[in-house]
């Protein structure tokens, strides 16, 4: 990934570049990876970040817009038909945000102000057969800009009731959408107390007609944009690149260094770059003689770092709204070594042989139940011992949609394993195998495995590659 403050023409730097991002602002051209590419590069994605690699906080405001305003006007109304909803109202107060709405709402929004109304009328085809799109309007005593229209602005709180039941009532919705669930967190963001005032407002007849928007919250935020598709390898190569820079001598002295150290270096250089991470990256090693038992959950523990250890880290980053979710596997020479032993390259290639098992059972309209009964099933007749825990990936690192086995869940999970695959959805590849190796006496090797990738409908594609080398500390 390359960063100049100089334009280039559009021809010339296509030939180099997957794709190219213009900042309006600043007239940044970032060059991301050839987009959703099997393998990226030499280096498998791992470029370190270098200056200027990340955009300030005013620079990303005008693509993330940008894809906002595309998913508003391309996504939403093809979801709301297929949810089958015909006004959605996502209703929210200060300090109580609904999980879907920062998803809805351009930058630099951080919250709901006050009581903050969004109304989705989907307007259907007219006379001529024409689409006429989903009408997006606000009843909030403040605007936001050009993307939604505002209904209403005002300061008494009856009076905004009273004006968002006139709309709805206006245009006389079959089914009115309400974000309640039981089982999904991300569709259950309408409080209590606002559900109760909302059917005192619409009244007994309008009351019957709403329904929960569980379907269409969770296809919104599980589904990929064409936009959004162009970014993510860049976002997956930033997490990446770090992982490769906190694996390397740069940041690991064998003998001095513990992994707590290594894992604090992954946070501050995100903060560096201005990277945000949803949960504290972690970092574990295993060597020879330590406890890893072939019915153990998972195998490594904190401390010094030392040489043969085999090195592990999770880390999960959020940038331009598109989170990761990534593990990736590293080896502390020893002393006249040049490469990891065989060994551990076998119990790589087992894993990566894992990866493709389970992406072969990626099909679409399958079960994240289905897909793992098969994967496991696949594995079992090759004599692999894994464990799989693959989750859906975007707004949220462990996001809604097929949740494909759990660490602590090898099937089948309740509800949200019965969720269907659908295309344009972005996953973390994650789960383990266990392997023997024989320069360890035959102890096992956990190797734990995390790649972000997506799923376009007929295949699973690596957004920024996937791990297939060792991270080497030399």
């Amino acid at each position: 990934m390359r960063v100049d403050r100089r334009i280039y023409d559009p021809a010339s730097l296509a030939a180099i570049c997957g794709s190219i991002l213009i900042c309006c602002t600043c007239c940044t051209v970032i060059c991301a990876p050839p987009v959703l590419a099997e393998a990226i590069t030499a280096d498998q994605g791992r470029s370190i970040p270098g200056p200027g690699t990340v955009l300030s906080e005013r620079q990303r405001i005008e693509p993330v817009n940008r894809m906002l305003r595309a998913r508003l006007d391309d996504l939403l109304p093809a979801l709301m038909r297929e949810a089958e909803i015909d006004l959605w109202l996502v209703i929210n107060r200060e300090y109580a945000e609904d999980p879907v709405y920062l998803t809805l709402v351009p930058d630099p929004v951080f919250a709901a102000r006050r009581t903050t109304m969004l109304v989705f009328h989907d307007r259907g085809t007219g006379a001529g057969g024409e689409d006429r799109g989903v009408e997006r309007l606000t009843v909030s005593r403040y605007g936001l800009g050009e993307l939604y229209e505002s209904a209403w602005e005002g300061g008494d709180l009856d009076e905004q009731w009273s004006r968002l039941a006139e709309i709805v009532a206006e245009r006389d919705p079959r089914r009115i959408g309400i974000d309640v669930s039981r089982h999904w967190p991300v569709a259950d963001g309408l409080t209590a107390s606002l559900n109760d005032r909302l059917l005192e407002a619409l009244g007994p007849r309008l009351s019957q007609r709403v329904v929960s928007a569980e379907e269409l919250v969770i296809r919104w935020v599980e589904t990929r944009g064409a936009e959004e598709l162009e970014v993510y390898p860049h976002v997956v190569s930033l997490a990446r690149g770090v992982i490769s820079e906190a694996f390397s001598e740069r940041v690991i002295t064998p003998g001095v260094t513990t992994t707590e150290d290594v894992a604090w270096f992954i946070r501050e250089r995100f903060g560096e770059l201005g990277l945000p991470v949803w949960f504290m990256p972690y970092v574990n090693a295993q060597r020879p003689g330590g406890p890893c038992e072939a019915e153990a959950s998972f195998c490594g523990e904190p401390g010094a770092i030392r040489r043969g250890d085999v090195l592990h880290t999770d880390v999960g980053i959020c940038y331009l709204r598109l989170c990761t979710d990534t593990q990736e596997m590293g080896y502390v020479l020893r002393p006249g070594e040049t490469g990891v032993p065989d060994g551990l390259e076998r119990a790589l290639a087992t894993g990566n042989r894992w990866q493709d098992l389970l992406t072969t059972e990626m099909v679409t309209g399958r079960t994240g139940n289905e897909i793992l009964a098969a994967a496991r099933a696949a594995a079992e007749g090759e004599g692999i011992a894994s464990s799989v825990y693959t989750h859906p990936l975007g707004f949220f690192g462990h996001a809604p949609g097929p949740t494909i086995g759990m660490w602590d869940n090898q099937g089948p999970t309740p509800v949200r394993g019965d969720w269907k695959l659908h295309p344009d959805t972005a996953y973390a590849i994650e789960g383990n195998v266990k392997v023997p190796v024989a320069e360890w006496d035959g102890q096992h090797v956990q190797i734990k495995l995390e790649q972000s990738a997506v799923f376009d409908g007929e295949r699973v594609l690596y957004l920024a590659g996937r791990q297939t080398a060792w991270h080497l500390v030399r």
